[in-house]
Formats: C-alpha cells, structure tokens, sequence
C-alpha cells in the first residue's frame, strides 16, 4: 500500500510517499480502507522533531475514516463493508480520570492514518455519522475529542454559562466553539486573524478581540461580565489576563502551552479567594468519544473544513498548517477516491 512516511524531522519536506507493507488484521482488530484523514498540530511538530519521543521512520496521522474490508479472527464478519471512523489512540485502559501506561495517539509509534489502510482493534471503530461526508467523517477523532474532553469533562460548560475560547481559528478551538453552541453557552473568542475571528462570528460567538491588542481580555471581560470557563491552549504573556476574565469559581482549562508559561508567575492570592480552577486536558477516553459521537449525531453537527489534499501533496499540507493559514481542519485524501 501506499502511505506518508516521515523519514527524519528537517521540517515536512521530510515526508515521503512510500509503498509499504499492507497490514493484515490480528484477532480481534478490523483492517480499514481509509478514505480520508485530517491533520493534527501533532502531525506538524513531529516533522520538526518537536513532539516528545518523535520515532523515524513512522506513518503520522491520528484522524481516519473509510471502509472496513476485512477482520481478524473472533470478529464478525458482518463488520465488512460498514464505514466507520478511528478512535484516535490505543489503550486508554480503564480509568476515566487519566489514560494507562500503555496509552499512545495513533501515528507514532503505531501505524497512523496517513495510508490507503490501517488496523484497529475493533473496539476502537465507531460508525461513520450518516449526515457527514467523507472528510468531515475524517475531521472529528482526535481534535474532536480533545474539544470534548476540554469542554464537556472539565470545564463542565452547559446551558447558559458564558465561555472564551482563546486562538479560535484551529482544529480543537472550533470543535470547542462548536460544542459550547450546542450545549447552549454563550461563546466569545479571541484570534490573531480577522478573518477567523468572522469566521467564529459565522458559528455563532457573540463577541471576539485580537489578542494582539493589549486590552483584549480586558476588552472581552467588560463585553461578557466575565466567563465560567476558558478553554486555552497558549499560556504565556497573556495568561494572568486571561484569568482575570474568570468569574468566581471559574474554570480555566488548557490543551497546550504553545506560548510557554507566564513570566511573572501566578496571582496565588487571587486564584484561591475566588475558588478559581485550572485544569490541564489532553484528548479522551473510549467513552468520552462513544459520548462525543452520540452528541454530535444527534444535534446534526457539521466539522468545519478548511481545505482538503489529495495524500500525494502531504507536504502542501503540512505547509498550510505551519504558517497557520487554516481555520477547521485540513484533509487528506486518498488518492484513488479523492
């Protein structure tokens, strides 16, 4: 089969197309012929060696969707021919709070998603949702899953609650937006991009700032009366003012700290007083997807996608998110359907 292979970490000129072996299904897993995949920010930083215990060579990918063709031994073979999408990892294990010791994200050091096939156990398959095409199938596991986890399990956001979602514009901010809409909170945002703060005005936020204006969060608070909750994946500079948007018992939940910590530290003093939270969060568990799923099919909710690429022009792909020229996901397609 064909597949994406990175084969040091100079950046994604280091992908290459490859014709690797095809994977046969072990007992109890499925084979899947992928029809689309999507891009994670993962997917970038391991092609610059910086993602923690980047391995080359590897097949990069955590999002899939396509076509089971054939099981393992103790599997039903009604399974074949049923279309499905990819839990995004191996072995959670079996606490909610925090995954296992054998717990990794597809797509290093396992077999990802950027291949014509991949197997699953298949437990880890879930059905394709009827009302989404194929690539806004492929865009939901991993940023999806990760929005959810942020949103609905920690952050505990529903109906009325007023949230900031900061750097709107990415793969697992607009799934928070999205996720906050339909859960009925009221949802303000804050970009580096006028275009996608109009594009997080379109889905249906009430207010939003650059963030590259001093007084955003200062700005923000005074439009909300403060948030229940933030959902953040930078840190940094801008951290304390961020906090300062918290009401009392707020919760302030981050997926990242691309900005790094805050230089002057922690208002402790302030952060006690009002019972304020934080949280860190990384993507979820097998049940918080099966949740995510059920949520998102029954509400009819369509992923937001920003471009898509047939697998040949990985590296365009790549390209794309490193400048952060997207908002939603970016899409790959296999050659053959796409």
């Amino acid at each position: 089969m064909q597949a994406v292979v990175l084969t040091s970490t100079n950046g994604p000129s280091c992908l290459k197309i490859k014709e690797v072996e095809t994977p046969s299904p072990m007992p109890g897993e499925v084979r899947i012929k992928l029809v689309a995949s999507a891009l994670n920010r993962r997917d970038y930083w391991m092609t610059r060696g910086g993602y923690p215990g980047t391995q080359v060579p590897c097949i990069p990918g955590s999002d899939g969707a396509g076509i089971i063709d054939k099981v393992g031994e103790g599997v039903n073979s009604s399974l074949i021919g049923k279309e499905v999408i990819l839990y995004p990892a191996r072995a959670w294990g079996e606490n909610e709070v925090y995954y296992g010791p054998d717990f990794r994200v597809l797509g290093m050091p396992d077999q990802g998603t950027f291949a014509e096939f991949i197997c699953s156990p298949a437990g880890d398959v879930y059905a394709k949702p009827e009302h989404l095409n194929w690539q806004q199938a492929a865009a939901i596991p991993l940023a999806g899953l990760t929005a959810w986890r942020a949103v609905v399990t920690q952050a505990e956001i529903h109906l009325g609650q007023k949230v900031l979602v900061t750097g709107a514009g990415g793969g697992v901010s607009t799934f928070a937006i999205l996720w906050c809409l339909y859960l009925g909170a009221e949802v303000y945002v804050s970009s580096g991009s006028a275009e996608k703060i109009d594009a997080a005005k379109a889905l249906g936020a009430t207010g939003a700032e650059n963030y590259q204006d001093p007084d955003c969060y200062k700005k923000l608070h005074e439009q909300s009366g403060g948030f229940n909750a933030v959902i953040d994946s930078a840190a940094g500079d801008a951290l304390n003012s961020v906090l300062s948007t918290l009401l009392p018992g707020g919760r302030y939940v981050f997926f990242g700290s691309t900005a790094g910590g805050p230089p002057d530290g922690l208002p402790m003093g302030k952060l006690f007083f009002n019972h304020i939270r934080i949280q860190g969060t990384t993507m979820g568990s097998n049940t918080e997807f099966k949740n995510m799923v059920h949520f998102l099919n029954s509400n009819k909710i369509k992923p937001v996608i920003d471009s898509a690429y047939p697998l040949s022009k990985a590296i365009e792909a790549h390209m794309q998110m490193e400048v952060f020229g997207h908002t939603g996901k970016i899409i790959l397609l296999n050659d053959a359907v796409g």
